[in-house]
């Protein structure tokens, strides 16, 4: 538990009053959907960067826009839209997995321990200097 074995645990020489009883909880495995948003928007990432070099595209002006792109502003265009897809799809994965995990829960008995110190009479609880 900590530095000291509660037998030689010293409180002062203060009254305490403890509470011992003994709970049932539910514990469960559950997914950090952070990781799977970061994730699901790197994977985007990657797949805008599969993309920009997979189809090299023309060298002419584009017909839509009459400019000619450049391969990192059309990384950087796909990127716009593939890391919220990707971040998206990882939220929505990490929130089936969470649903999924509610399902497969525990039921564990624990003890729950208070302990309750009172101070000295006159003092505010916080020691004599307060």
């Amino acid at each position: 538990m900590g530095a000291f074995p509660l037998a030689e645990w010293d409180n002062g020489c203060m009254p305490e009053h403890s509470q011992d009883r003994i709970e049932t909880v539910r514990v469960r495995r559950a997914p950090k959907i952070s990781v799977f948003l970061i994730v699901g928007a790197l994977v985007g990432v990657f797949v805008a960067m599969i993309l920009t070099f997979a189809f090299n595209g023309t060298a002419g002006a584009s017909p839509n826009t009459g400019v000619m792109y450049s391969q990192g502003q059309v990384f950087g265009f796909l990127a716009l839209i593939c890391a919220p897809i990707g971040l998206a799809l990882g939220g929505v994965l990490a929130l089936i997995l969470d649903r999924r995990s509610r399902r497969h829960t525990h039921q564990i008995a624990v003890d729950h321990q208070q302990v309750h110190v009172d101070p000295d009479p006159g003092t505010n609880g916080h020691g004599p200097a307060h």
